[in-house]
């Protein structure tokens, strides 16, 4: 491999939260979501929310976090974008929108250049080939999305909004709220007082547009950040406010399966060689509901102008050519998950969080050590020897409590006071690797250097025939627990690939459609393609240990197709499209 290679959730020092709630109590985690990339004087931007400050990278692989003290710290979904040769900064204000400018972000140049005349949330600006700006905007589970079209030079705006999108869950299955579109039963004083407020509704929000020839595609986010379900959606235009259709393959961007889950609320861009990806919000969600991670994701328009991404394995290890590549074709690794269920050992474990909830892909349960102290180790046993070509080691934020910082943005939240820590974390590790759990080789070390790589992706400079991975740890932020949700382990096993499978199923309703397969034996998981046609399966979800799924992300009175993929540590064996 080239060494251009990514795995999501993407590794960044994402900056930690400290919440008070209005109910008690007090969470601490690390958050960034609802990202915003951009490509300015051939180097991208990414701007996300409760960052202070942004990343950049000359490779879309490895990212530095840049502080500012210029743009505001605390306001979620901030939205870059270049506005004649300078980027525009603006991001959500319970009050009216402020704008920013930028010609050298790196020096941190950023000057408030006009008070908006809209109170906005969730906002997007864009600029049409012709110069004219426009503003979209919108974060409500009854409001719509709005846009409307502002003064190029005082960036106010000079008509009536007008509303564009609108929920219609009797229509969009996807957009139903709860895990799985399971609706939430909730519990407590806080949920009740939550039923009394939002109900079921949807919240649609995130907006974003793209301008590709004569089309407007103007992204939307649902039905919560919260679910495994969220999602980006599309309506396309003849014009940057409309009017606007509902594209049928919507969503576009969906996650919810696998080891981390959401893939909504995002932004789409080319890369210098033209390529398109999406970059958008994936969840984690234990610790708080803000608990989110950045994934980046290949996208692209078919010949037929519809907007898709690439997730099939979407938190697999990825490629990421120096060049114009094939979204489907060429951007898979090709490497296997070796780690699922593998017997795990450790130096010690906190009652609740043993081993094998590191190799269990989910994001949400962890593994946590009996102490705080540096030295803890995990140690996963392959069964038998692989070739390994990459690992991923995800960790934890477990019942941190540290001192408040000297220096932190303070501003009224919907659930109380939020602090921003500015400074970065250590996550300091130690990954060695052996065949018989005796004679070990160290192929990752940051022990010392005060590094801060929550979701450590280490590719080997060479392929490895490797049966064991330990991972001792070094300090942890705030000196608190090594804790780890998921030791990943990606390379290629011995042995055949499991046998295709053929679905059977039905659809329940016009939303939600229903299968079952015969399980292959030797196989791990299935990935479950899907789509509008044999030639559109650009929806997909990632199982294990289950051979059916319930499916209601669809679109009422559209036809549909479901081919099951069967994988094991092998490789993959793809099914056949069968309409259902």
């Amino acid at each position: 491999m080239t060494g251009r290679i990514v795995c999501n959730p993407l590794d960044l020092d994402y900056r930690y939260q400290d919440v008070r709630g209005v109910f008690g109590g007090r969470s601490v985690y690390r958050e960034a979501a609802d990202p915003t990339v951009v490509v300015y004087r051939d180097r991208y931007y990414m701007f996300a929310s409760m960052t202070r400050g942004f990343w950049h990278s000359d490779d879309l692989v490895t990212w530095t976090h840049q502080p500012s003290e210029r743009i505001p710290a605390t306001d979620y979904a901030p939205d870059v974008r270049e506005v004649d040769g300078a980027l525009l900064f603006t991001a959500s204000r319970r009050s009216k929108g402020r704008f920013f400018r930028s010609v050298d972000p790196l020096a941190d140049d950023f000057e408030e250049i006009a008070p908006s005349d809209i109170a906005f949330w969730d906002p997007d600006t864009f600029q049409d080939d012709d110069g004219r700006v426009y503003l979209y905007w919108g974060c409500s589970h009854k409001e719509p999305i709005q846009g409307v079209e502002l003064d190029r030079d005082t960036l106010q705006s000079i008509a009536e909004p007008s509303a564009l999108i609108s929920a219609d869950t009797d229509r969009r299955g996807w957009e139903r709220t709860g895990d799985d579109y399971v609706p939430v039963e909730r519990t407590g004083l806080a949920g009740k007082i939550m039923d009394a407020y939002i109900g079921d509704a949807p919240f649609i929000e995130g907006a974003y547009v793209n301008r590709v020839g004569d089309r407007y595609y103007l992204q939307y986010a649902g039905p919560g950040t919260q679910f495994n379900t969220y999602a980006d959606g599309c309506f396309v235009g003849a014009g940057p406010l409309g009017p606007f259709e509902y594209d049928h393959n919507s969503p576009f961007s969906s996650k919810p399966g696998g080891f981390i889950t959401g893939a909504g609320h995002g932004s789409t861009f080319q890369d210098r060689h033209g390529n398109w990806w999406h970059v958008a919000t994936m969840r984690i969600s234990v610790n708080a509901d803000f608990e989110r991670r950045i994934g980046l994701f290949p996208a692209g328009f078919d010949e037929d102008g519809v907007l898709f991404c690439n997730q099939n394995f979407a938190d697999y290890p990825m490629q990421v050519p120096d060049r114009a590549f094939d979204p489907w074709t060429e951007a898979a690794a090709g490497w296997m998950l070796l780690s699922h269920r593998a017997a795990t050992t450790a130096s010690s474990s906190l009652l609740g969080h043993a081993p094998e909830l590191a190799t269990d892909e989910s994001v949400r349960t962890w593994w946590v050590a009996g102490s705080d102290q540096p030295g803890e180790w995990l140690c996963v046993d392959l069964g038998d020897e692989a070739m390994v070509h990459a690992l991923q080691v995800n960790l934890a934020d477990h019942d941190l409590a540290p001192r408040a910082p000297k220096r932190r943005d303070l501003h009224r939240a919907t659930l109380g006071k939020r602090a921003v820590f500015p400074d970065a974390q250590p996550t300091e590790l130690r990954v060695e690797m052996s065949t018989d759990a005796a004679e070990w080789v160290t192929v990752h070390d940051t022990i010392g250097t005060r590094a801060d790589a929550p979701h450590a992706f280490v590719e080997l400079e060479q392929p490895r025939r490797v049966r064991y991975v330990r991972v001792t740890s070094g300090a942890m932020p705030f000196g608190g627990r090594f804790a780890v949700s998921g030791l990943r382990v990606f390379g290629l096993a011995d042995g055949p690939k499991p046998l295709a499978v053929n679905p059977t199923g039905e659809r329940t309703d016009e939303l939600t459609a229903r299968l079952a397969w015969e399980p292959a034996p030797g196989a791990v998981g299935y990935n479950v393609r899907y789509g509008t046609s044999p030639e559109k399966l650009y929806h997909s979800w990632l199982v294990y240990d289950q051979s059916e799924l319930v499916v209601g992300s669809l679109n009422a009175g559209v036809p549909y197709w479901f081919a099951v993929d069967s994988f094991n540590r092998a490789g993959v064996t793809e099914g056949t499209a069968t309409r259902i």
